[in-house]
């Protein structure tokens, strides 16, 4: 299986360029964040056009009203894409989508960012997590836009945004934001598709500021029951600006078989 997980960053006026990016890369799921009101329908269509006839959103999450709340995810395939319950208490619930396509739960996820008020981040980190913990029969996949890590070292020392720049954990935010973000992208033991296949000797910020300068590596994919072939950040498409986000490809495939 082939897997693409994008932040999209709401854009209208790249969404025909951004979904020709798509196109080209011949994924089999496709996982999105940022789609809007008004990008859903683009993307259902160029999606169809490219042989993603299975589409499901969160958009059913987003307040009636209009707030700064416009933001959800969306999960596409070339097969069947069934929905499944998504976590309980989500504070945001249009941020995480839960699907089953050809027997792999895919666990589509962008986190609030760390100002966002009522600890959503956190409380979405939490919520994730203790779906995450129950047991499953099925492979799955916890990809998207986290909005952690901090830093990652070379000798795979990780930190979060509730510490300082001097790594220093920050009293405001405290332990319990630290365990949050840990929790998805270490804590849960999964396997991480890009530092598994690269170590941690490459930085790979999959969002930057200007001209590359700084960033952070936000967006992940992360395995359960799989492991990955291939990994690779389309930093050329956040470069030519399509994004703000560089998408994440990943091949995984069923552990390989032991022998005794």
């Amino acid at each position: 299986m082939r897997l693409i997980t994008w932040n999209v960053a709401g854009r209208v006026g790249k969404q025909s360029d951004q979904a020709a990016a798509i196109a080209g890369v011949n994924a089999d799921v496709v996982c999105l964040q940022e789609v809007t009101l008004r990008t859903a329908p683009l993307w259902r269509e160029a999606l169809a056009a490219a042989g993603f006839a299975a589409v499901e959103t969160a958009l059913d999450g987003l307040p009636p009203k209009p707030t700064k709340r416009r933001l959800a995810v969306l999960t596409a395939a070339r097969a069947a894409v069934t929905r499944l319950p998504a976590p309980d208490d989500l504070p945001w619930p249009e941020r995480v989508l839960c699907c089953e396509v050809e027997g792999v739960e895919i666990v589509n996820v962008h986190s609030p960012i760390a100002p966002s008020p009522e600890l959503a981040k956190i409380r979405t980190h939490e919520a994730v997590a203790a779906h995450l913990r129950e047991p499953s029969a099925r492979p799955r996949v916890l990809c998207g836009d986290l909005n952690t890590p901090r830093r990652e070292l070379e000798d795979g020392t990780l930190l979060t945004f509730a510490h300082d720049t001097h790594g220093r954990l920050r009293p405001e935010r405290g332990e319990r934001w630290d365990l949050a973000e840990r929790a998805l992208v270490r804590d849960l033991g999964w396997t991480d598709a890009w530092r598994a296949l690269h170590g941690y000797g490459t930085r790979d910020a999959s969002w930057t500021f200007k001209d590359d300068r700084g960033g952070w590596r936000l967006d992940h994919v992360l395995l359960d029951g799989l492991e990955p072939v291939a990994s690779v950040y389309c930093h050329e498409w956040r470069r030519a600006g399509l994004s703000d986000h560089s998408a994440l490809l990943v091949d995984v495939q069923p552990p390989a078989a032991t022998t005794s």
